[in-house]
């Protein structure tokens, strides 16, 4: 069984075909069936997906899946969900997970936007994880950055009291932006301290992509914040 497409209305993230390996393309007939959750299926009951009842988190955009295969594996305590919408990318993530027998994982390929409204439960997230987001660079582009206003109240809604809101992006001016954001916006509280970035977490594993960053000049900067109401 292959994952379906919802369509709506044009959003941040678009389904990006690529180009799929043979091993990616074969990761969907043999793994999509344990792994992969649908948009169809409504509002998710985690005892019934997990068989538990743990801590949980969701990633927005996982990419090729390299940290959150990490993540998982290092926090068997808790569960993880990623949303990503290249093929590619959650083809290895599956591929992966199941040759290492991962089973504290889900995936979405689907708009964050859909899964967030229509599939993750108000109040049952304990952390909400968007790393190194599309910055769209271009000032008449930015408009097309996922981390609106809007889009920082509805992952606040999922998270539980407490619950961490976690951004981490290599572009300065997008981490400027979202700190704005998110010191305004009602109902979170920065983990260190007012206008002031936080140390990468333990639990954030440093990728190959931000190594290349590093190299070639790039700073990141990780945004906690926590639902205080």
């Amino acid at each position: 069984m292959r994952p379906e497409f919802k369509k709506k209305s044009i959003r941040s993230y678009v389904i990006r075909a690529g180009r799929m390996t043979d091993g990616q393309k074969k990761a969907f007939d043999d793994w999509w069936p344990e792994y992969g959750l649908s948009l169809f299926d409504g509002p998710i009951d985690q005892q019934q997906v997990f068989g538990r009842a743990a801590p949980l988190v969701l990633e927005v955009g996982f990419g090729m899946g390299d940290s959150l295969l990490k993540m998982a594996q290092a926090e068997p305590d808790k569960d993880f969900i990623g949303i990503e919408v290249h093929p590619p990318g959650v083809g290895r993530l599956i591929s992966t997970a199941g040759l290492a027998g991962i089973k504290n994982l889900r995936v979405y390929m689907a708009d964050a936007n859909d899964v967030m409204s229509d599939c993750i439960q108000p109040e049952s997230l304990d952390r909400f994880q968007l790393y190194f987001p599309d910055p769209w660079h271009k000032k008449k582009h930015q408009k097309r950055r996922i981390a609106q206003p809007a889009f920082i109240q509805s992952a606040r809604r999922l998270l539980k009291l407490g619950g961490v809101f976690h951004m981490a992006t290599d572009w300065q001016d997008y981490a400027d932006q979202a700190m704005e954001f998110l010191c305004l916006a009602e109902g979170y509280q920065n983990s260190v301290d007012e206008y002031c970035f936080a140390d990468q977490p333990d639990y954030r594993p440093h990728t190959k992509f931000e190594a290349r960053g590093e190299r070639l000049g790039h700073g990141v900067w990780d945004l906690i914040f926590r639902r205080c109401d």
